[in-house]
């Protein structure tokens, strides 16, 4: 007997990790709609990366606010358009917000927090992508963004580790934890079958997934 699919999967793990890419894999393998974050859509974004200091807070709420409210779409939409992947889970904003706020301004951003994510969906599945700084970065300059060309390997690496302590804690769903540094489920086919396929066994609790070494 066939085990269901996760009705709702996000995909999360740090900058130029890949996680919109295999997101919308993923979306176009079970025929999932899709919610994306975006980042293009934040005025604060680009004078963050120049003046953190100065634009944090702005930049942070920015966020929060437009993920708060894609997930309440996601929650109303939900009889029409029952199953969804997403690129982002709304648990990373603080990880952010931690990073980047000064005590006072995190103090405010958490009670904003608290309210806007009161009530948010919890995913049947978190797919952890991770990969070590270097790769992190090599992805980013590759992948060209303007606004991202700024960042410093040094708030990457915060970042970075701020994910693994995250995660190494998080309960609430199920969680798929994969190396990324020397697969590529984008444009490697057997690799991303291979993925596809952990995830139609419906893990449940922690598991971790590389591919076979014969396809590395």
């Amino acid at each position: 007997m066939n085990k269901p699919l996760p009705r709702y999967i996000a995909v999360e793990g740090p900058i130029g990790v890949g996680k919109t890419s295999l997101a919308k894999r993923l979306a176009q393998t079970f025929n999932y709609d899709i919610v994306l974050e975006k980042p293009e859509e934040n005025p604060f974004l680009e004078r963050f990366y120049r003046n953190p200091r100065q634009y944090a807070l702005s930049t942070q709420l920015f966020f929060l606010f437009q993920r708060a409210q894609q997930l309440q779409d996601l929650k109303q939409d939900d009889l029409f358009e029952p199953v969804r992947v997403a690129d982002f889970l709304i648990d990373k904003d603080r990880l952010f917000a931690q990073q980047n706020l000064d005590p006072d301004e995190f103090v405010l951003y958490e009670n904003v927090y608290r309210h806007l994510t009161l009530h948010a969906p919890v995913p049947d599945l978190v797919i952890y992508l991770q990969a070590p700084t270097h790769v992190l970065l090599t992805r980013i300059q590759k992948r060209g963004i303007p606004a991202e060309q700024a960042i410093e390997a040094d708030y990457l690496d915060r970042l970075n580790t701020a994910y693994t302590s995250f995660f190494h804690y998080y309960d609430q769903s199920p969680l798929l934890i994969v190396n990324s540094t020397d697969i590529d489920l984008v444009g490697r086919d057997e690799h991303y079958q291979q993925l596809v396929d952990r995830i139609l066994q419906a893990p449940q609790g922690v598991h971790y997934f590389n591919p076979s070494p014969a396809l590395l």
